[in-house]
């Protein structure tokens, strides 16, 4: 089932604006107050959301409390991941792994089977995204060796809470309220945590973090608020593979802002992934 035009079109900004609080994350000094700020600059704005949109129905609540305990697990590796691996590297392997997952768990879990046209987009865009992270000369250090396991031990836990969130939405009534109790549970707990961890050098490590952590989170909650809102309307295994080309844009910008390699192979990589996501939105 192909995608309505907008909703493939607000899916891409998502990708778009995922690639950019990456970026910030991976650039920042201290990667936990920059994770940590990218989570809770949404908070006061989802709390006052709360005032005026529709309560949460109660079948949500067990996914909403799974998803947040998967992410807190998800920020932990994506911090450990950042700090051995390139954004470049990283990335891919990360968010690449996720849309034959979803698609496989989707189908297991919510009966949304594909058709042999949309399976084969999704893996197509799976093997483009990953193959982002191909080293031309097939060497790794043991730093890598590592970056490259929590990324990929990454993949699995992301495409957990897709499939977590996917199906929370639809039992939450509202997608919106959804979205902002998944923000405020994540955050509260991930904000004291860094505020224990960095005790006695909080103002020392928010001063040169805040103003990119804010425009991060700001970000990410457009960002994933987009996914989750497309996730109530379409098939999940379509939305997180369109999504998940937000790594084109993470190779972009590792090449460009972060000064990370970038070659022929990368270009090779945007067609494919281009091609499967046109297989996965013709339909069957």
């Amino acid at each position: 089932m192909a995608l309505d035009l907008g909703v493939l079109l607000l899916v891409l900004l998502s990708a778009a604006l995922h690639a950019s609080w990456n970026a910030l994350v991976k650039a920042g000094g201290d990667r936990l107050v920059m994770t940590t700020l990218v989570m809770t600059a949404p908070v006061p704005a989802c709390v006052a959301a709360l005032f005026f949109l529709p309560t949460l129905q109660a079948g949500a609540w067990p996914f909403l409390i799974a998803s947040a305990l998967i992410h807190y697990l998800y920020y932990a590796l994506l911090i450990g991941a950042y700090k051995h691996g390139d954004l470049s590297q990283v990335y891919p392997i990360s968010r690449g792994s996720a849309p034959a997952l979803v698609a496989v768990a989707a189908w297991v879990v919510a009966g949304e089977a594909l058709s042999t046209r949309e399976a084969l987009g999704v893996l197509i865009v799976s093997a483009g995204i990953m193959s982002l992270a191909w080293r031309r000369n097939g060497t790794r250090l043991a730093a890598e060796s590592r970056a490259v396991v929590l990324a990929l031990t990454n993949g699995a836990v992301i495409s957990t809470y897709l499939i977590v969130d996917g199906m929370g939405v639809r039992e939450a009534g509202n997608a919106l309220t959804y979205i902002s109790w998944l923000f405020i549970l994540e955050a509260l707990p991930l904000l004291a945590l860094t505020l224990w961890l960095r005790r006695g050098r909080v103002l020392e490590s928010l001063a040169p973090n805040w103003k990119p952590g804010v425009l991060g989170g700001t970000i990410a909650a457009i960002s994933y608020g987009i996914a989750l809102w497309a996730m109530s309307l379409g098939p999940m295994a379509h939305i997180v593979a369109l999504r998940e080309t937000s790594v084109l844009f993470g190779a972009a910008l590792g090449a460009l802002v972060l000064k990370e390699s970038f070659g022929k192979p990368r270009i090779l990589a945007a067609a494919t992934v281009a091609l499967g996501a046109v297989l996965l939105n013709l339909g069957a």
